[in-house]
């Protein structure tokens, strides 16, 4: 599995550190920017490129986004096919496993400045390592997601 990873500014800082420590685990990443930090940079810059890999190869890769509240950056995400984004921002620990049971989500947002690095380390170890249900009423209802998807697109 790839990891696609990017940030603006406001999440710079967690994008580095999960990138060496997701290497360091033995996961193949890519990095999409910010390569520097610029607190005037644009997250849409960083973000689609990272969507855009992952829309393209959604069911062996991954995507890893980080902002300020990460909500902007899942927006972002959201416009492109098979693209799933989930946000999480602190508060209940579940949500990013449930994002991956209930949505097959394929893209964690994290807002960097809700979340300790650790935590957030934490809960995209969980992410990686949730499996999605595989029960007709979950499939159905992604396929109901990707159908609206695909209209919109075409």
């Amino acid at each position: 599995m790839v990891i696609h990873l990017a940030t603006d500014h406001a999440g710079f800082a967690y994008k580095e550190a999960v990138l060496v420590w997701l290497q360091a685990e033995g996961f193949t990443v890519e990095d999409h920017g910010a390569y520097e930090y610029n607190d005037l940079d644009d997250f849409p810059d960083f973000i689609s490129l990272a969507a855009a890999a992952v829309s393209a190869d959604p069911f062996s890769s991954r995507g890893i986004i980080f902002g300020g509240s990460g909500q902007g950056e899942a927006i972002t995400a959201n416009r492109f096919p098979r693209v799933r984004a989930a946000v999480y921002y602190g508060g209940i620990d579940v949500i990013p496993a449930l994002s991956r049971q209930h949505n097959d989500a394929n893209i964690l947002s994290i807002g960097a400045r809700f979340v300790d690095i650790n935590l957030a380390k934490q809960m995209i170890w969980e992410w990686l390592h949730t499996e999605a249900f595989t029960e007709d009423k979950y499939l159905r209802r992604n396929e109901k997601i990707e159908a609206i998807t695909t209209k919109l697109h075409t």
